[in-house]
């Protein structure tokens, strides 16, 4: 397909430059015999006048924090990026560019967070840009009501981001884009690459639906663009985005996938692999593109790439004059700022932790977690968050903070029945540096946002994850919302942390070591039903939570007969079994793991003072799916869990039912002992 010149703008340097994106992308994909060239052949003008005349940004320091995001949600388009980083002064060399999608470049096939100077989020999984860049819009106005004052716009960064056909089909496209509206984040600017092709062929196959009208029911501003090479028409869009500022804006941009290519444009062929050689020459050729050398970047088209860094430059020096007056007009807000940017948290927040001593009555552990919360989030300006819809039921509102509406950016969220959006948000609050999130949910419905938790995992972000009503032992709702397989899928996921507290007080010690955590996310798997409050756990949680596992309760007198390991709910009748097997001369003990993972963590020194070796002897107790207890229990033991689902009946019930009473706890020990 030829050029449209009579929509093309006549200047030589943008279509150079808009061209040499094309073909950086192109030859990227040839070399690599491997990508995604189409969706960059069609969107590299708009690409282009984003980064070159409206995104405010400083590719000499990419952490710049009042810097523009930008979002490529269709992260399969990766190479359109990585030409942009490149020609963007991001010191990405033409040497990466050549090892696109190979062993240990900085150019993988789906951009990756931290790994590439200038990637904002981990994109690819459809749909997950958008949601994260919904969170950015919130970390914006967060940090803009919290530090901006009159005479300093500290904070007044945009989201920009491109979605695709994909990324509207996918169901977290509603949940984030309806809280987007509802909450009128105007700084969040989306195009949408309406191409027309998916990979299986025309969208027609699967899409239907009036985009401009949905995204007007969700309350957003939508403009569209016929066509993307029209860049006069391009760039009146953009600064109609830029210039909203009630309602988060959709701009519609037709685009041709492929564009340039005589045989493949338009068509799914584009998608998802190579042109191929001689495809490669007949769209440079059609474009007016050398097709010698590969990877040919004109001196011409750096011209307005140099330019936009000069002026991103400038912009941040700017900035950190402003900076420098903030700190003698507002000293104490400036301090708070420079904390937060440096990953430290305030001085004596621990003082806050409440304690809980076996004299109090049982809690539940989601009700403890709701008590350390309302007393550590004063403490801590930049911990927040909300549920899905289940606030009261997880514990997860502060009293007397404010809630985050599209007036007022507050602290405590409703993100309504949005579990997957919410994650992704999650994500997006979390990678802006400054503030801390957590979001609830019951732990069934985690299965509803496990693409966000694995992305939090894969970018190692400080997110909170509070899981309640955690077992079987929620009772009538029944195995709809029971949850069994979820710990252990959770558990999966490389870099999660999940805890699952015993009682009261190593809830506050899970809490004290997920809000230092900054290596990953951490979640919390707590209880519905009321727990007693441990007397063994007062003295040894502070260290035996951080350590993952910890002997709570050891025989009097001579080594153990066997070891009983448990989790969360199961604690508490690990001891009481213990108890009773030592009324029949049986020697027990007991090992509190509320966190596989931080005992992993450990030397195996210490894991082995929590093991030994030898006794081998070794009953796990959980109420959910045994997978993965066979790494600490060896061939020599047992696990004592579910292999099926629950059912509707009270707590009492399901206990008898199912083998969690002391009476089965025991048996099941001496059998393991050959004692039965």
């Amino acid at each position: 397909m030829a050029s449209n010149g009579e929509n093309e703008t006549k200047s030589t340097d943008d279509l150079t430059a808009i061209n040499t994106i094309r073909f950086l992308a192109v030859d990227m994909v040839e070399k690599a015999n491997s990508g995604h060239p189409g969706a960059p052949l069609g969107q590299a003008p708009l690409a282009y006048l984003l980064w070159t005349r409206h995104m405010r940004h400083n590719p000499e320091n990419p952490d710049w924090p009042n810097r523009d995001r930008f979002v490529l949600s269709c992260g399969h388009a990766s190479a359109l990026l990585y030409a942009l980083l490149h020609l963007g002064g991001y010191g990405l060399p033409m040497e990466e560019l050549q090892r696109f999608r190979q062993w240990g470049s900085k150019t993988p096939g789906h951009p990756e967070h931290e790994l590439t100077h200038g990637v904002e989020t981990t994109t690819g999984p459809l749909g997950q840009g958008l949601g994260n860049a919904v969170g950015m819009a919130i970390a914006q106005r967060l940090t803009a009501g919290r530090y901006n004052r009159d005479g300093f716009p500290l904070f007044d960064y945009r989201i920009w981001v491109i979605a695709s056909d994909g990324d509207l089909m996918e169901g977290i496209s509603h949940e984030a884009a309806s809280l987007a509206g509802h909450l009128r984040l105007s700084q969040l600017k989306v195009f949408y690459d309406d191409n027309h092709i998916s990979l299986d062929g025309p969208t027609s196959l699967s899409f239907s639906e009036d985009i401009e009208k949905r995204f007007l029911s969700y309350g957003w501003r939508v403009l569209h663009v016929d066509d993307v090479n029209d860049l006069p028409a391009m760039e009146a869009a953009i600064v109609a985005a830029e210039g909203e500022s009630e309602k988060p804006t959709l701009v519609r941009v037709r685009t041709v996938i492929g564009y340039g290519s005589p045989a493949k444009a338009g068509t799914a062929k584009a998608h998802g692999s190579p042109l191929g050689p001689d495809e490669t020459i007949a769209t440079k050729k059609a474009l007016g593109w050398p097709t010698e050398p590969a990877f040919l970047v004109p001196d011409a088209a750096r011209v307005p790439f140099d330019a936009a860094r000069e002026r991103g430059r400038q912009m941040e020096a700017e900035w950190t004059e402003r900076l420098k007056a903030y700190r003698g007009a507002h000293p104490d807000d400036a301090a708070d700022f420079e904390r937060r940017l440096a990953g430290k948290l305030p001085d004596g927040w621990e003082a806050s932790l409440p304690s809980f001593q076996p004299t109090d009555k049982p809690i539940a552990t989601r009700a403890a977690s709701g008590q350390v919360l309302n007393a550590i989030a004063p403490h801590i300006p930049e911990l927040l968050g909300g549920s899905a819809d289940l606030a009261s039921s997880n514990e997860t509102l502060v009293k007397g903070l404010p809630n985050f509406t599209a007036t007022d950016p507050g602290h405590n969220f409703y993100f309504g029945v949005r579990e997957h959006g919410m994650g992704s948000a999650l994500n997006g609050i979390a990678l802006s540096r400054l503030w801390i999130p957590y979001g609830g949910t019951f732990l069934i419905f985690s299965d509803y946002m496990r693409p966000p938790i694995r992305l939090a995992a894969l970018m190692r972000l400080q997110v909170i994850y509070v899981y309640t009503h955690d077992s079987i032992f929620l009772g009538e709702d029944g195995p709809t919302h029971q949850a069994v397989e979820q710990l252990a899928a959770l558990r999966a996921i490389p870099n999660v942390t999940v805890i699952r507290p015993a009682d009261a007080v190593e809830t506050a010690e899970g809490w004290r070591i997920a809000v230092g955590h900054r290596h990953g996310p951490v979640a919390f798997a707590l209880t519905r039903q009321n727990l007693p409050i441990l007397a063994e756990t007062v003295d040894k949680a502070r260290v035996g939570v951080e350590r993952g596992a910890y002997v709570l309760h050891d025989p009097d007198g001579g080594t153990p007969d066997l070891i009983l390991l448990a989790t969360g709910s199961e604690v508490s009748l690990a001891i009481d079994s213990a108890k009773k097997l030592a009324d029949e001369g049986i020697k027990a003990r007991v090992v509190s793991m509320p966190s596989w993972e931080l005992f992993e963590a450990q030397t195996q020194d210490y894991r082995d003072t929590v093991l030994p070796p030898g006794l081998r002897k070794r009953l796990a107790i959980e109420a959910a799916s045994p997978f993965g207890w066979h790494k600490w229990v060896g061939t020599d033991g047992e696990v004592h869990a579910l292999d099926h689902f629950g059912a509707s009946a009270p707590i009492k019930d399901l206990a008898r039912e199912f083998g969690f009473t002391v009476d089965a706890v025991t048996a099941r020990a001496k059998r393991l002992l050959g004692r039965g």
